[in-house]
């Protein structure tokens, strides 16, 4: 039966008043809200913006950290039928300029001084912007702009009116329909302005409640809430899905308190996109080389245990008796212990999205009893299209087509989806709508990709990223540049890569190695640096990334589609890429289109045959101040392979 999500808001605590809805951290300790809590919370907001004048139809702001107040404000701006447009809080003021006048918005829920900062010093580009309400007071007592209120002086309005009027709430949640829009949420704009994708209460719903199905979630489940609001699979998982199944949403005390928080909450369903996967094996791998020789011995001899019968396990397929009594024994020593510090021991479901995971990568989470898998969707499609079943998780797909899902593939290998997750439309943008969204239906992903011949998802690329090389010993041969990048992301010394080749007679990439993890192989091997532009140009540290490209390289030559996308020649950047910067997207995304241009200079020494370039690049700092980091940048050669042929 379709319904909103403040009904659901409502049926929960009508059934289930005292159930834990959420959980706050603050000063150290967890502060619990149950679903009574919570109704009566977003009828007090609702009622106090419905006095300020919060229309039906009109947009409203929301940026800030997961926090009670901050979905109270999400489900009160939904059921006076207005609709929410959550920002990504650590978009600079410059980037919140255009949403803010697509939507035309005069109302903002901003979190805390550093929110209200931004959107005060836009005002002047923004003058319809004529009201923000701040949660957190710290800082703010001496401000006296016009319009600026704090959250705790709604709510008390909104209780009065509410105790005047105690039907107004209930009535205007009434009349909310399935088919009015719930959100807006803007793309990354990789290229030119971001665009606002209009979702309905059902295509929200519908999705959320899909994926909860396929994995049997239950309201017994615990969430921690981390990644940005504004991000639509953080909104799935912590927003629609927790009205969908009244499960419990756990909100940390701060970014930097998350791994500690982790483990405290024990969550039962747990998302992230590859990157902090990444970073927590680094971290446990770093403390390994740390440890004492003994520990360090018997945690590889039990991972190799793992690595050969724990992805078997964890499919419910059978192994050796000598095998599995092995396994249960690095399970009491090793494995438990090792999902314990990361905080996954009750983990039931935990998925990855955004980009490819590493196969080894994969491999390790899965054998050590952690039931990691993969998804395939995207803000337009509502998250959920492809999820992989429980006993069929593969590192080289990204599930099956799930319930209401329809997936073609076009001529030209791109995927069409039909679901009733998709987007009604692009806000104020027709022609952009028209380009995705068929006259039957079908939207447009722009992703290259196929389904294999047990109806797994493979994606290979982006449609418009895919290309040839043209010269050189691979003349004509098919480039896929986020295929190598992640390829080479797969080793923990290299966290952010940038790979060109469409067009020219080689491929060459411009790498990120990773500061802590190169930093602690550095530091064991008493190599001195000064810093990461240091560290990055030590000649130690380029033949580390050299042995990466060149084993990426040995495996790209068996595979006859992609054994020309070998690596000719790289680079190791002297800064970290950086979305302040322009070159990454708000969801970590490379924009090689921007980067290309931003470091021309090294893009025609790399393939110019240059040893070395002196580069100078404008950065910004998080205080919003501008400076310079310069280098000579080291270039250098990888070995390349001859294609392996296949057997006959």
């Amino acid at each position: 039966m379709p319904t909103t999500f403040p009904r659901l808001l409502l049926k929960h605590a009508t059934e289930r008043p005292a159930a834990p809805a959420m959980r706050e951290k603050e000063y150290g300790i967890w502060q619990t809200r149950n679903w009574a809590d919570m109704a009566a919370l977003v009828e007090q907001v609702a009622c106090g913006l419905h006095e300020m004048g919060l229309q039906r139809g009109e947009h409203m702001v929301v940026i800030g950290s997961n926090r009670p107040q901050l979905y109270a404000t999400l489900l009160a701006i939904q059921s006076l039928g207005a609709i929410p447009v959550p920002l990504y809080q650590d978009a600079v003021a410059a980037e919140c300029v255009f949403p803010i006048t697509n939507a035309e918005v005069r109302f903002a829920f901003a979190e805390d001084q550093e929110q209200v900062d931004k959107l005060l010093e836009i005002r002047d580009r923004c003058p319809q912007l004529s009201n923000v309400f701040y949660e957190d007071p710290r800082g703010l007592r001496h401000y006296a702009e016009p319009g600026l209120m704090a959250l705790d002086a709604l709510i008390e309005s909104g209780k009065a009116f509410a105790a005047a009027n105690p039907g107004f709430f209930k009535s205007a949640v009434e009349q909310v329909s399935p088919h009015d829009v719930a959100g807006m949420f803007y793309t990354s704009g990789t290229t030119g302005n971001p665009k606002g994708v209009v979702h309905t209460h059902y295509s929200l719903l519908d999705r959320a409640r899909a994926g909860a199905e396929f994995d049997h979630l239950t309201n017994k489940e615990e969430v921690l809430a981390y990644l940005p609001p504004a991000w639509i699979g953080q909104n799935i998982f912590s927003y629609a899905q927790w009205l969908c199944c009244g499960y419990v949403v756990n909100c940390p005390e701060s970014a930097s308190t998350v791994t500690i928080d982790l483990k405290e909450v024990g969550p039962t369903y747990y998302f992230a996109p590859p990157r902090i996967f990444e970073g927590l094996l680094t971290g446990v791998m770093i403390r390994m080389e740390d440890a004492s020789r003994l520990k360090r011995a018997m945690f590889h001899s039990f991972m190799d245990v793992a690595r050969r019968v724990g992805p078997a396990l964890m499919d419910g397929k059978p192994v050796g008796f000598v095998d599995a009594l092995l396994y249960k024994l690095g399970n009491a020593l090793v494995y438990g212990p090792l999902r314990n510090n990361l905080g996954f021991s009750r983990v039931r479901v935990a998925y990855t999205a955004g980009e490819a995971i590493g196969p080894d990568l994969f491999t390790f989470y899965r054998s050590i009893g952690i039931n990691l898998k993969q998804l395939y969707g995207s803000t337009e499609t509502a998250v959920f299209v492809c999820l992989q079943p429980d006993n069929q998780a593969r590192a080289d797909t990204v599930g099956v087509p799930i319930q209401g899902v329809q997936i073609r593939v076009a001529d030209n290998g791109e995927l069409l989806v039909k679901s009733a997750g998709l987007l009604k439309e692009y806000y104020k943008n027709p022609s952009a709508t028209a380009e995705v969204l068929s006259a039957d239906g079908w939207y447009h992903t722009s992703d290259a990709g196929f389904l294999d011949a047990s109806g797994h998802l493979k994606i290979i690329d982006r449609v418009k990223d895919v290309g040839r090389l043209k010269g050189g010993a691979f003349d004509g041969a098919m480039f896929a540049p986020k295929y190598v990048e992640n390829k080479l992301k797969f080793f923990p010394h290299i966290k952010e890569v940038v790979a060109y080749g469409d067009g020219r007679d080689k491929v060459c990439v411009m790498i990120n190695i990773d500061f802590d993890a190169v930093g602690n192989w550095a530091e064991r091997r008493n190599l001195p640096y000064a810093g990461y532009t240091d560290l990055a140009q030590k000649p130690e540290v380029y033949q580390l990334i050299k042995e990466c490209v060149e084993k990426v390289n040995a495996d790209l030559s068996a595979d006859t589609l992609l054994a020309g996308s070998q690596i000719s020649r790289f680079l190791v950047l002297h800064k970290e890429l950086d979305a302040d910067d322009g070159e990454l997207t708000r969801t970590n995304k490379v924009r090689r289109g921007f980067i290309a241009e931003k470091y021309q200079p090294l893009v025609d020494a790399l393939y110019g045959g240059k040893s070395e370039q002196f580069i100078e690049t404008v950065v910004k700092f998080e205080d919003g101040r501008s400076g310079s980091v310069s280098a000579t940048l080291k270039i250098s050669d990888a070995k390349t392979f001859a294609p392996v042929k296949a057997a006959a």
